[in-house]
């Protein structure tokens, strides 16, 4: 296939799957694209070939460049095969949520408006459950095909045809083409289809963003590929002609041995992760492994310790589904909470409700665009309101409050809507949380507002203890006082076995903002733990 160069576009055999897929298969065959560990792994030429096949199983369904084909699976090769076959079509790969059903996935059905959908059988039942809008076919993967009313249900193997039954494509694909709808992760309200074209997650995972990468680097995929995290690994190692581990999901116990069983060199270790990982007890194997590289997001205080124990370079970086990874950090940063400096090719601002920029060390919302066209999200999807508002005056508007210091280096305080205010104050729930998170026995935390019953919010948060301790709650307390502020310092503090998150670890604060003041939250000031303002001067 050849490919036409555009200015300011890179070309099609830089970041569109098809030809960038071919390119590879017949520069380097033989080596190995995806491994899952020892002995399952798949080379560049079996990856081309393996998508040419199930891109022709989903022509003999009736897919068709452009049309939208839903993608209902976890982590694993059906999953990759399906989603490269989609775009060697030129169709649009629409991935969603494993944990969707109910009213949720209903939305997302409704809004892709696709006629097919490939599903894992463990979750096909919940289709009975909800109104499939225009869905017609259903491919069950990983188990039976069962009845689904007037769906027409087909087992895997329907994704296997020759590649000979493939038609020509009825137009090149582009690099401004639709690659994907990813849906966001829905924490507040119902998802938004967000439109990505193949430059757009060109740019979110290339040489400008992710420098730290090379031709030699492994990346692990522990993140769903329904999720940005999980998609740009594997573009972006597809695009240096590198490889990628790819595992079911993160789970502490059994981060290290898939890094070693996979070989692999670099890992993004999102929330929490990397708390868990440092939490865990020293042992003889903390350099025995392979990582050299990685990335953590958001940076806190465990990342220097995470660094020095297990001998690598850590780097971290800022990125949301619409945008292009705008910030990236240098080697070893150790300026905690920050996400880094703007690359190449972006442009930022911080700004208040009008838009106006704000001085530097004020807070207020990050807004961004690029130089190079697609380079972001190409709106949401069937969604033209949302799309003005995110998009108003020609800024990608965010909705995260950031700050930047005297240096030009960009720090997160928090999202928008998460700000607590107490007392005429305003406080960073992320600010609160990187402090809790740093007492020995917390394992992972949530910073959020309740109701005060004088006026505006009280902070309260809920905190998960490392297996084998107990939290001791006025411990906590007094560990923070020299920490924050005053009125930063929670006064509510509930104990919970774990926060709830969606699959790609973020933590669903709107669960806790509503759950409130249980019966069984701690609260200081009942305890008779008053903290008072530092007196100054006399």
């Amino acid at each position: 296939m050849t490919t036409t160069a555009h200015f300011g576009v890179p070309p099609a055999d830089e970041c569109v799957l098809r030809p960038l897929l071919e390119k590879w298969a017949a520069r380097q065959p033989d080596k190995v694209f995806v491994t899952q560990g020892a002995g399952r792994e798949i080379t560049y030429r079996q990856m081309r070939d393996l998508a040419a096949r199930t891109a022709a199983g989903l022509h003999r369904l009736g897919v068709k460049q452009g049309q939208n084909v839903v993608v209902w699976l976890p982590n694993g090769v059906d999953c990759l095969r399906v989603w490269f076959g989609i775009n060697w079509l030129g169709a649009t790969y629409v991935p969603i949520n494993t944990a969707y059903r109910g009213r949720l996935l209903e939305h997302v059905l409704d809004n892709a408006g696709a006629e097919v959908i490939v599903v894992h059988a463990d979750l096909a039942s919940r289709l009975a459950e909800v109104n499939t809008a225009t869905l017609k076919t259903v491919v069950v993967v990983g188990g039976a095909p069962m009845p689904l009313g007037a769906l027409q249900t087909l087992p895997a193997d329907t994704l296997e045809a020759p590649e000979s039954e493939l038609p020509a494509l009825a137009e090149p694909i582009q690099p401004w083409d639709m690659q994907s709808i990813v849906y966001t992760s829905g924490t507040t309200g119902p998802s938004k289809g967000v439109m990505s074209s193949y430059a757009h997650l060109h740019a979110m995972g290339g040489p400008q963003a992710f420098h730290m990468l090379g031709h030699d680097d492994r990346y692990m995929c522990n993140l769903p590929l329904f999720h940005v995290g999980g998609t740009i690994p594997v573009m972006g190692m597809l695009a240096r002609g590198a490889s990628i581990s790819l595992v079911t999901s993160f789970t502490t116990e059994e981060f290290w041995p898939a890094v070693r069983d996979t070989q692999t060199t670099v890992v993004l270790l999102l929330g929490v992760m990397t708390g868990f990982i440092v939490k865990r007890p020293p042992g003889p194997e903390d350099r025995d492994h392979p990582l050299k590289k990685a990335i953590i997001v958001p940076l806190a205080d465990d990342a220097p310790a995470f660094a020095e124990r297990f001998g690598v370079e850590v780097y971290t970086l800022y990125n949301m589904t619409e945008i292009s990874t705008p910030l990236v950090s240098g080697l070893n940063p150790d300026k905690t909470g920050s996400c880094g400096q703007p690359r190449a090719g972006v442009e930022l601002r911080v700004v208040d409700d009008n838009d106006c920029e704000v001085p530097r060390g004020s807070v207020g919302e990050l807004i961004v665009r690029t130089d190079q066209p697609w380079a972001m999200n190409s709106g949401y999807y069937k969604n033209p309101e949302a799309t003005a508002k995110a998009w108003r005056n020609g800024w990608f508007h965010t909705g995260d409050a950031f700050r930047v210091d005297e240096d030009g280096t960009f720090f997160f305080v928090d999202r928008m809507k998460d700000a607590i205010r107490r007392r005429g104050e305003n406080i960073s729930s992320f600010e609160v949380e990187a402090e809790v998170a740093a007492f020995p026995a917390v394992a992972e935390v949530a910073v959020y507002a309740v109701p005060s019953e004088i006026a505006e919010d009280e902070v309260m948060c809920a905190v998960a203890a490392v297996p084998g301790t107990t939290i001791d709650l006025p411990a906590l307390i007094e560990f923070l006082v020299p920490r924050l502020a005053h009125f930063m310092i929670p006064r509510y503090v509930r104990i919970v076995d774990a926060l709830p998150k969606t699959p790609t670890q973020k933590v669903q604060k709107h669960i806790l903002r509503n759950e409130g003041i249980t019966a069984d939250t701690w609260d200081r000031e009942k305890a008779g733990i008053r903290i008072r303002r530092q007196a100054i001067g006399g």
